[in-house]
């Protein structure tokens, strides 16, 4: 694992609560070549106009709604729930060289977006709740629920997108796991794929926090971060897991990309035992569900 700091993998939020882009990351930022991020909150009526040019680009609605007009088409009254804490996404999935306009037609709206690189073309796709897979992960005080809007047999290139809720009190990704290196078997199945990832943080509350553990297998670079509201944590390689402060529920925002669109990852050999000791889903889960949209 090269040497990381908690400057180079954390970026703090700077959320003045106005209109425009209130979180970003930039790949040359970040040290690869993958993934873009911003997101941006506009009033009602506002406008956010952008060409893509030669990447792959995905907006989910964090709350709110909005009209997405674009050169391959239009998309009206997307989104639905309040904040993310109150239903599941909407989101649009959009491809190289198009162009788009995205109008607020709810105040306080926002998205976030994501962009990789790609040369290959898949057409553009709503994603509503109905087509969110809902996953209830872990166990006891390691539950998770993942809602994962782009996984690995969605029509595109490199992105991977998923929302994550950790109830207060729990850990997630645990056993700390990780997919910083590209190993097939005989058979050329993925056992670990080499993906990028970084998380984008959203609380409950507006006091809420948690704790994000980056490091490596021999614990040279070992870096426990505390996440507030609208923070960006860094995953490029090595292993991490999180947990949410007492009577916060923690959402993050993941995007992946690497060699595979696979999610294959290697458990932490010193803690993979604890995976067979979760039992029983956490009775608080699922936080949000589909049944939230009924009525619209």
């Amino acid at each position: 694992m090269a040497s990381f700091t908690a400057e180079t993998l954390h970026i703090p939020a700077e959320d003045t609560g106005r209109a425009g882009a209130f979180a970003a990351l930039d790949a040359k930022r970040a040290g690869w070549d993958t993934l873009n991020f911003a997101a941006v909150r506009l009033g009602k009526s506002r406008t956010f106009e952008i060409a893509i040019d030669a990447f792959e680009y995905v907006a989910v609605v964090l709350s709110g709604r909005c009209t997405i007009r674009t050169n391959r088409g239009d998309f009206e009254n997307v989104g639905r729930r309040d904040n993310v804490f109150s239903g599941m996404p909407h989101a649009l999935y959009l491809p190289p060289q198009t162009e788009f306009e995205i109008e607020a037609i709810t105040d306080d709206f926002e998205f976030a977006s994501c962009w990789a690189p790609t040369e290959k073309e898949h057409p553009p796709k709503l994603i509503r709740p109905n087509d969110v897979e809902l996953l209830l992960l872990g166990g006891g005080n390691c539950s998770r629920q993942m809602s994962r809007l782009i996984g690995s047999d969605f029509p595109a290139d490199r992105l991977l997108v998923y929302e994550l809720y950790t109830p207060g009190g729990n850990w997630s990704s645990y056993p700390p796991h990780k997919h910083d290196t590209h190993k097939t078997d005989d058979k050329g199945n993925v056992l670990e794929a080499q993906l990028n990832r970084f998380s984008f943080y959203k609380f409950d509350r507006p006091t809420g926090y948690a704790y994000q553990r980056v490091y490596s297998g021999d614990k040279r670079s070992d870096l426990t971060m505390m996440a507030r509201q609208h923070d960006i944590i860094l995953m490029p390689e090595g292993y991490y897991t999180m947990v949410s402060a007492p009577g916060t529920t923690t959402y993050t925002l993941n995007f992946l990309a690497g060699s595979t669109r696979e999610f294959a990852h290697s458990d932490d050999p010193d803690y993979a035992w604890a995976r067979h000791t979760l039992t029983g889903i956490d009775p608080r889960l699922p936080l949000v569900d589909p049944g939230m949209d009924v009525g619209y």
